[in-house]
Order: structure tokens, then C-alpha cells, then sequence
């Protein structure tokens, strides 16, 4: 039997732009878990999550075709991931197998509340990695994530794959997006073992070192966000309003240097800074794309932060799900959370996971 886990995420800053080639945003893994488990199987497989018991997936192997007996499911990411890593294992030489997939999240809490916390793009990496050890394939963090990507973004169509980056290298990291057109146009003419050795342009990720007095807390307004839609609203903005789109792009880009720049200096003080500018510049992108990335509870959220001596700001795409606040841990925060509670709004006890955790 084997058994990975994968981690979920949450974005500190640099959301929309990142999701244009090159562009930077800077990303934490947390201690919430998607859990893959592998186990061979004679004849049937299955595929089966504790979260959608009654929507459980049987399956055979004709030939090197998986087939199923029920095609109602939500296990888009799944399937995807089994597909193409199944394709590289086969390009490989391997012999595919008939095994049972059983999946279980704890990045969404037990009575159904989404959080947003990246869990497609956990599950993804999850099951790729669990059928790599299945599969015996040789797997590096950069190999992981490239098949992961291909994978997920084969599903959602757009995003930058940086919760995929999250996923797989753990910790706080900056990533810059790589050139998704440049992906598909080799997707169709490159062997997935030549296009996993190859380097893909634009793409980045370094690992990042908080200061020791940085303390994060997360704040969830107990209303979800659809991510993959304000990306597309903000997309069919983009065209129309090129020259103020342009301006929030190289503004943004300018925003990550220094904050990362902060992240290496070991200056709080810096990336506290940064945040709040991130944070302007995202309202006034919603502002010109009609897109509700700040909500008023999230707006509430944030107020009380500053008020306590924190920099804080939407996580992700807003529109609801997580504010991130960054404060000095010297700093009392009970009064802050006993506003947060007052108004609704959950702190989620997570910390950060480091891949060596």
C-alpha cells in the first residue's frame, strides 16, 4: 500500500497578475492535507474519497484504458491525473495496473465548509504523486509540478498553477506563472518525458525564509469564492482596458520584487509594506474590472487588522473565502480575534508545512 499526502495553500500576495506569464506571487503551504493511498487490485479498481462517498468510481483496464462503469462524478482533477501520469508510466515502459485510489481531505472542514484552501490542486498533486511511487517513475519537486500542472490545468483551462507550486514544494515560495501558450503548443508535438525535461519558459519558484518575528493568522468569512470565475472576468476585462491592465501588471511585478527582496533582508517591516500596497492594487483592479475582490466582511476583516498593528489583505482570488494578516508575533492579537469572532469571522488554526515536516 502506498500513501502521500499533499498540502493545501493560501496566497500572500501578487493574485491576477501572477497568472500572466512571468509574473510573481508568493505562496504558503499549510498543515492541511489532501491523503492519497494506492493499493493493486486483481481485476477492478476503484477510486473512492471520504468526502463524496455515495459518488464512488469502479473501473476496469482494458488494454492501457481505464473504463468505467459510472461517468457522474466529481473527480475531474483525479481522472485527469491518473491520465497523465498513467501516459508518462506507459511512455516509460511500465505496465499499468488495476489498483484502488482512495482519496481523503481534511482542507475543507467536516461539515462541508470550503475554505479555499487549493484543494483541487492538492488533490492533483496527491494522486500523481501517489501513482508515481505505484508506478515506480523517477520523480523530482520540478517533475511533480510540471505533470500536476499539466493535469490540472487540463480541467480548470486557466490560473497561474501556483497552489500546484505550493503543493509540491511546501513553505512559503515565490513562483513566477510559466508560458501556458508556449505549454500548449508542445503539449500536442512533445513526448511528456521530453516536455517534463525541458525548461519551461517564464517559470520559477524559490524558496522562501519568513523572519523569525513574522506571524501569520488566517481569517475565513464563512462565505466561499468560485477562484477560476473571477479569473475569467478579470480576463475578459483585460482586452478592453489594456493601458490601466498593463499599469496593475508592472505595478504588481514591482510590489513582489521588493516583498520578496523583504523576505531576504529579514525585514517584517518590508513585507508589511509590500502587503498593504498589494493590497491597493488589487482594489483598484476590481475597481476598474467590476470584479468584488474586497467583500465588505473581508474589508471588515482587514480594518480590524491594521487596527491591531497588522498588514492584512484578501488571500487568492477574494470575492469571500480567506483574509491573510502578517504581524509582529510580539504583538497582542486578543483583541483582535475577539472582534473577528464578534463579526463572524473564523480564525483557521493552520500553520505553515515545510515539505520536511
Amino acid at each position: 500500500m502506498i500513501t502521500v499526502k499533499a498540502p493545501g495553500k493560501l496566497y500572500i500576495a501578487g493574485e491576477y497578475a501572477v497568472v500572466e506569464s512571468g509574473y510573481p506571487a508568493i505562496i504558503v503551504a499549510l498543515d492541511q492535507f489532501v491523503t492519497a493511498t494506492i493499493s493493486p487490485s486483481e481485476t477492478v479498481g476503484s477510486i473512492v474519497s471520504e468526502q463524496y462517498q455515495e459518488n464512488s468510481i469502479v473501473w476496469r483496464r482494458q488494454g492501457d484504458e481505464m473504463v468505467f462503469d459510472n461517468r457522474d462524478n466529481p473527480f475531474h482533477y483525479i481522472l485527469a491525473a491518473i491520465s497523465l501520469t498513467e501516459s508518462y508510466a506507459h511512455e516509460l515502459g511500465r505496465e499499468l495496473g488495476v489498483y484502488h485510489l482512495s482519496i481523503n481531505s481534511d482542507l475543507d472542514s467536516a461539515d462541508g465548509k470550503k475554505y479555499g484552501l487549493g484543494s483541487s490542486a492538492a488533490v492533483t498533486v496527491a494522486t500523481v504523486k501517489a501513482l508515481c511511487q505505484y508506478y515506480d517513475l523517477p520523480m523530482t519537486s520540478e517533475k511533480l509540478f510540471k505533470l500536476a500542472a499539466i493535469a490540472h490545468l487540463s480541467v480548470q483551462g486557466n490560473g497561474s498553477l501556483g497552489d500546484i507550486a505550493a503543493s509540491v514544494y511546501g513553505g512559503w515560495i515565490a513562483y513566477h506563472s510559466f508560458d501556458r501558450q508556449w505549454l500548449q503548443r508542445h503539449r500536442t508535438q512533445t513526448s511528456l518525458s521530453d516536455l517534463l525535461a525541458m525548461d519551461w519558459p517564464d517559470m520559477q519558484v524559490d524558496l522562501l525564509t519568513p523572519p523569525a518575528a513574522l506571524r501569520l493568522i488566517i481569517g475565513w468569512t464563512g462565505s466561499p469564492a468560485s477562484t477560476s470565475h473571477l479569473v475569467d472576468k478579470v480576463a475578459m476585462v483585460k482586452a478592453k482596458q489594456r493601458g490601466e491592465y498593463q499599469t496593475f501588471l508592472q505595478a504588481s511585478k514591482d510590489c513582489l520584487k521588493r516583498m520578496i527582496a523583504g523576505f531576504h533582508q529579514n525585514d517584517l517591516a518590508a513585507i508589511q509594506t509590500e502587503l498593504r500596497v498589494n493590497r491597493q492594487l488589487l482594489q483598484q483592479l476590481g475597481a476598474f474590472s467590476h470584479v468584488t475582490i474586497e467583500t465588505p466582511i473581508l474589508k471588515r476583516m482587514i480594518s480590524l487588522a491594521e487596527t491591531a498593528g497588522a498588514a492584512a489583505k484578501t488571500s487568492g482570488a477574494g470575492g469571500g473565502d480567506c483574509g491573510i494578516v502578517l504581524i509582529d508575533k510580539a504583538l497582542d492579537t486578543q483583541a483582535l480575534l475577539t472582534a473577528w469572532a464578534h463579526d463572524g469571522i473564523e480564525q483557521l488554526n493552520l500553520k505553515v508545512h515545510t515539505v520536511n515536516d
